[in-house]
């Protein structure tokens, strides 16, 4: 193997080569995470024959210039493929491959740069398409916890530090509920002066609308329990190119080292080997068109077809309390705690069903209908919905937010979606839903008069009520106990 290091664009860029005389197949990542994390990775294609570059992104770490999130990747990738195709080691394929902010940076040579400089092929895993889809729910409601640790660790700065919000919040517990959350730089103690302008991004969905005039091939990779599984997705069901693949399993935004915990021995999957093995089934034009895959079922230690759907099935839930509940921002429903309180005044409605007469493999998208009303402009409404296994134990299976505005007082019908599901509940759970005006701190809480509340100096309360009647929660259920499949066969036919 051999090693090369050169600055591309003026980027700091390593190569690993295969053994041999070559011309080799490529693949590039370029990552605003420090080039060197990527060794070992790089080294691996380089062994299996792939000519691997792997690139420091414009003001990171050993790049210069400034760092733009999302900003420069089209221009910088267009000049670092050009220059792959040139060199003598190059047969002039190669495979943009990526994770996260790395996957956006594949997508968009993919899909916006001149056709010279598009990838032969793409594996894009856990995406962060773009700056409004990673720090804003489809609804518009802005995820706090996420973006404030991405933005502490990554924003404005050529290195990173990972830890920097959890450090700020051992010293300061109450961190994220200081008003207005744009002064969250002046409480890091540090200059971040894109913060600000981070939440100003509204428009999601750029990338997603090119991805319909794909014209080469698709590895689409990600979780059940990322914050990205509906962009995952979406981007696989419309990918124009000559084949799509999706695998979705059972596991968090690190894909399988952090499998969820509904994962089993047959989610353990080896990410490398199929990628490598795609990519040169990509590159030699072996893979038959259209969409296939695989996704898992979670706690049901088995795989089914990408784009399996149950049948809709509506369950009815019977009112524990909250009917009348009040959404108090000074005592805001946490994401990070599944306790419900029982006394006091109620912070949620809760409803639940009886526990399950026999299991069911629920596949498909979650969601709930109800009408329901709030005394103030604005509201945020969180639907909450966990599984309570016979032991007792509370585990998250899905969660919706909607931000609603509508006359203070007028009772409304409305849905909640809360994203697909792909997990069989056992015989003997109870099914909970919590239905509430905060999620916090993974979303920022609503001030409740119509301000922005990324820049609302004051929040008020706001009581709520829910007619526990009209509310209907509609699962996708497998009519049949379903047969496992081989997710490589899936990804690789």
């Amino acid at each position: 193997m051999t090693s090369l290091r050169a600055a591309v664009g003026g980027l700091a860029t390593d190569v690993r080569l295969p053994d041999g005389a070559g011309p080799f197949p490529a693949v590039l990542i370029r990552t605003p995470y420090d080039r060197a994390r990527h060794l070992a990775e790089a080294s691996g294609w380089a062994r299996r024959g792939f000519a691997a570059v792997v690139q420091d992104v414009r003001g990171r770490f050993a790049s210069p210039g400034e760092w733009h999130p999302y900003k420069n990747e089209g221009a910088d990738g267009t000049v670092t493929a050009r220059w792959i195709r040139r060199q003598p080691w190059s047969d002039g394929r190669f495979v943009a491959v990526g994770a996260s902010y790395a996957a956006h940076c594949a997508l968009v040579l993919a899909l916006e740069a001149h056709p010279e400089a598009r990838p032969d092929a793409v594996i894009a895993a856990v995406p962060a398409l773009g700056v409004a889809e990673t720090a804003r729910e489809p609804s518009g409601v802005e995820r706090l916890l996420a973006r404030a640790g991405w933005w502490a660790a990554h924003g404005d700065r050529p290195d990173s530090d990972e830890a920097a919000l959890d450090k700020a919040l051992a010293g300061d517990p109450g961190l994220l509920t200081h008003l207005p959350l744009t002064r969250l730089p002046d409480r890091l103690g540090r200059d971040l002066p894109s913060w600000t302008g981070l939440w100003r991004h509204r428009e999601r969905g750029r990338l997603a609308s090119r991805a319909a005039h794909a014209t080469v091939p698709l590895l689409a990779v990600g979780g059940h329990h990322d914050h990205f599984t509906e962009d995952t997705v979406a981007l696989w069901r419309t990918w124009g190119g000559p084949s799509a693949r999706l695998l979705l399993g059972p596991w968090g935004h690190s894909l399988v080292s952090a499998p969820g915990p509904d994962a089993g021995p047959a989610h353990r999957v080896s990410l490398g080997e199929l990628y490598v093995r795609w990519a040169r089934r990509a590159l030699s034009g072996d893979l038959a068109p259209g969409r296939h895959g695989a996704l898992a079922l979670g706690d049901g230690d088995l795989w089914l077809p990408a784009g399996t759907e149950g049948v809709p099935r509506t369950q009815r839930l019977r009112l524990l309390r909250g009917s009348n509940f009040t959404a108090d921002p000074d005592r805001p429903v946490r994401s990070d705690d599944l306790t419900v309180p029982t006394g006091g005044v109620p912070d949620r409605c809760v409803l639940a069903t009886p526990p399950l007469p026999r299991p069911l493999d629920v596949v498909g998208p979650v969601r709930i209908r109800l009408r329901a009303t709030a005394d103030t402009p604005s509201a945020d409404w969180v639907a909450r919905f966990v599984a309570l296994t016979p032991e007792g134990i509370a585990e998250r299976l899905a969660v919706g937010v909607l931000r609603y505005e509508e006359l203070a007082g007028r009772q409304t019908e409305f849905s909640v979606e809360l994203g697909r599901l792909a997990r069989r509940l056992r015989a003997g759970m109870r099914l909970r839903l919590e239905i509430a005006g905060h999620h916090f701190p993974a979303h920022a809480r609503n001030p409740h008069t119509g301000d922005d509340p990324v820049t609302a100096d004051r929040l008020f309360a706001s009581r709520r009520e829910v007619d526990p009647t009209s509310v209907t929660l509609t699962l996708q259920v497998l009519p049949a106990r379903p047969t496992s499949i081989d997710p490589a066969k899936e990804l690789l036919r």
